[in-house]
Parts: C-alpha cells; sequence; structure tokens
C-alpha cells in the first residue's frame, strides 16, 4: 500500500520505517529537516506528500508546557490540557488535500473528548480514524510490529470499513498477533490514558513498598514485588477490571484506612490512599444521585438497592458499597430500601428505581462460576433498572439502564 507520515520525529520516523521494511511504499513529511533515508520518500510539503496515498497517519506532538513533563514537581501547577495547535493545523492541512477514497488516521495521543470535540470537523473532506499507539522510547520500530492491542476508533464505534482496512494493513506488518480493539474515538482516547496512569499507578505502588522497606526496616521490597507480581488471580491478571459497585468488604477499604494511619507514622510524605478512599466515597455519591435524579424524575418512584451485603452469596454488612450509597442517598433526603434475602430484607414484589448491586457471575467468574443473578423478587412493570455492571438485558415494562454505558 501507498503510506504516509505527517510527522517523521521521534515517533513517526521509526514507525514510518518499520512499515517501510515490510514492503510498503512510505513517504512522509515533517516541519523540521529530515535526513534522507532509503526507506521513507521524503517529501517537501503535506500536500504533496498525501496525493497519491491510501492510507496517510498523523504523528505529531501534542505537548504539554516544558514545566509539567514532569523532571520537577507538578503536583502544585494548576491543571492543565495538552496543546493541541500542531495536530489542527496537520489535519487542516491534509483535509484540504485529501478525499473520500483516502484515511487519514491520528496517533497522537489526546484525552478522552478531544477528537470529537476539536478534529474531527477539520476532516469532512476524507475518511477519519484515532488510532492510538502503545509505544516506548528506545524500541519503537519493534513496539511498532509488536503491540500489546491495537485501537481503532471510530465515530460510532462500529467495524466500520475505515476500521476493517486499517485492521487487513496492519496484519500485513504485525510480527505478533496482537487483539484489535474497535471503539468509538471516545473510547480509544481512554484506552490509551488510562492505559498510561495504570502504568503510573502501579509504579507508584511499588516504589511506596520500597518507601515502608526504607522507614520500616526488615523488608526486601523485591520479595514483597515479586509475591504480587505472580498474584495473576486478582492483582495483575484480569480480575477487578470491570467497572461496576466499589470495592467492598471487611479487608479493603478498612486496610486502605490503616494504610493511610501508616503513611503519617512513617513520614512517607505522601498518602495515596487518602486519594483511594476519597475516590471510593465519591464515586458511590455519584452513583446515588444518579438513583436519586431517576426517581425525581419518574414522580419519585421510591429508590431500592438489590444487594445489601458487601458481595452476594453472603450476610456480612461490613464494607458494604451498598450501604455507603444509601447513606448518601439518605443524605440527599430520600428514602432507601434494601432487598436481601441473606441479610433478612425480603420484598416480594417492588416497583421503583432499582440498583443492582449484587452480580454473582461478575464477582465469582474468576472461579469458573457462570450462573446468572436472579432478581431476590419479582420487578413490576415501570420500574427503572439500573445496572452498574451492564448484564441486564432489556425487560418488557421496565426502563434498564447500563450505567456506565453513554453511547
Amino acid at each position: 500500500m501507498k503510506i504516509g507520515f505527517i510527522g517523521l520525529g521521534k515517533l513517526g520516523l521509526p514507525c514510518a520505517e518499520a512499515i517501510a521494511k515490510k514492503g510498503h511504499d512510505v513517504s512522509g513529511y515533517d516541519i523540521n529537516l529530515v535526513e534522507p533515508t532509503s526507506l521513507v520518500t521524503i517529501k517537501p510539503s503535506i500536500r504533496e506528500m498525501v496525493k497519491d496515498r491510501d492510507i496517510v497517519f498523523i504523528a505529531v506532538p501534542t505537548p504539554h508546557d516544558k514545566q509539567y513533563d514532569g523532571r520537577v514537581p507538578t503536583a502544585h501547577l494548576p491543571t492543565k490540557d495538552f496543546n493541541y495547535d500542531i495536530v489542527k493545523d496537520c489535519l487542516i492541512k491534509a483535509n484540504e488535500s485529501m478525499n473520500k477514497d483516502q484515511l487519514l488516521v491520528l496517533i497522537s495521543t489526546v484525552l478522552p473528548g478531544t477528537t470529537r470535540r476539536e478534529f474531527a470537523h477539520l476532516s469532512m473532506h476524507t475518511r477519519f480514524v484515532y488510532n492510538p499507539y502503545l509505544i516506548a522510547m528506545g524500541s519503537v520500530g519493534w513496539d511498532m510490529v509488536n503491540p500489546e492491542m491495537i485501537m481503532i476508533g471510530t465515530s460510532d464505534g462500529n467495524e466500520n470499513g475505515d476500521a476493517k482496512q486499517l485492521v487487513d494493513f496492519y496484519k500485513t506488518i504485525m510480527e505478533n498477533d496482537p487483539r484489535y480493539v474497535v471503539g468509538t474515538w471516545d473510547e480509544c482516547e481512554c484506552i490509551k490514558v488510562f492505559y498510561n496512569t495504570f502504568i503510573s499507578a502501579k509504579i507508584g505502588l511499588v516504589n511506596m513498598i520500597q518507601d515502608v522497606a526504607i522507614k520500616q526496616g526488615n523488608i526486601n521490597v523485591d520479595v514483597v514485588t515479586d509475591a504480587l507480581a505472580n498474584s495473576t488471580m486478582r492483582i495483575m491478571g484480569p480480575q477487578y477490571m470491570k467497572a461496576g459497585m466499589g470495592d467492598g468488604g471487611a479487608c479493603h477499604p478498612r486496610d486502605n484506612i490503616a494504610l493511610r494511619h501508616m503513611a503519617s507514622e512513617l513520614d512517607l510524605g505522601y498518602d495515596l490512599f487518602d486519594a483511594i478512599m476519597n475516590s471510593r466515597e465519591i464515586q458511590a455519591k455519584n452513583l446515588a444521585k444518579f438513583l436519586v435524579n431517576q426517581s425525581e424524575n419518574s414522580l419519585d418512584l421510591p429508590i431500592y438497592i438489590h444487594g445489601k451485603a458487601y458481595k452476594p452469596d453472603v450476610e456480612y454488612l461490613d464494607g458494604s458499597y451498598s450501604l455507603l450509597i444509601g447513606h448518601y442517598i439518605q443524605e440527599m433526603g430520600h428514602d432507601v430500601q434494601y432487598i436481601d434475602p441473606l441479610t433478612g430484607d425480603n420484598a416480594a414484589s417492588v416497583k421503583g428505581v432499582i440498583l443492582l448491586a449484587h452480580n454473582k457471575k461478575v464477582t465469582y467468574e474468576y472461579r469458573g462460576f457462570e450462573e446468572k443473578q436472579n432478581f431476590y423478587c419479582n420487578i413490576e412493570s415501570g420500574s427503572i433498572i439500573v445496572d452498574p455492571w451492564r448484564t441486564t438485558p432489556d425487560i418488557e415494562g421496565c426502563k434498564v439502564i447500563h450505567y456506565g454505558n453513554t453511547r
């Protein structure tokens, strides 16, 4: 295929060369002088470069101010988005010279919502896809053809002709067998930036163990982190990667609260645990507000929480996220009722706004459990069912809301 690259810097040029090594005809353009290469034909302008290309990749920076690069403290600085001026300029110039037979692909990192808000209207003459890369400096060429996954964002998230064309192209250059994730522009923006911040969080946590080792004594951080790294059922595996109800039970919340004390006693100088617990509480409050709004917008339907214990098949209330949500509902001046046979909260039939707090399959699927969650009572027609696990199908006579899916 005829491939073009706008931006031949530390990301664009190695990627362009990796593609050329697989037999594709690759040309590129950069605003800065680029040394001639035997693999990539350098063009003098975007107009000249794009005119005969099948796919054109935009690989230009979305920089922060230099003071935000992390080499000096940044936590005290006001929050600031990336700068998108370079991307916009390239999109405008590419759009002037491309047509609907060509595919324009942006691979630069942006915050969720940016493509739809800032870029889509700048690419009306051609077809447009958002396709961020998971590439590390020092191994760009290898990462390009051996990615963990390939994210392809389209306007509506469907695997349309644009996505299929890109998948077919990537299959000609990949040395591994990556998975392909097709979603909306916004979903792929999320995958990219949250992938990165998960790495930051992991590094922050393991370095915290290092700090504890130094302060506490008698601890080899590698013994601790090796044990955690080999815990593939929950910590390092796919478990707890299903958004839904917050962390609960007698262990996790209280552990984080106690660890706040440890952080203070050991004078670590920071308290990640406070942020974790604060997030847990605000997330519960957000869900409570959603339930209250649904009730108020539906002639004050009563609010029920389907599952009072901290998880299904147990009667324990310690650390129950359902009770935390109920606390905020009551704080907002509304009553809440619980439905959970194991805690003695029984009901034969209810009509209202119903939060499906329990989900057996999601909770226990790590052990091969496949049974779906049955309702604890009859749910009457006219109810609004809020499912934070997004597994409940449509129910005749009821409105089912998959909380967290805003497509």
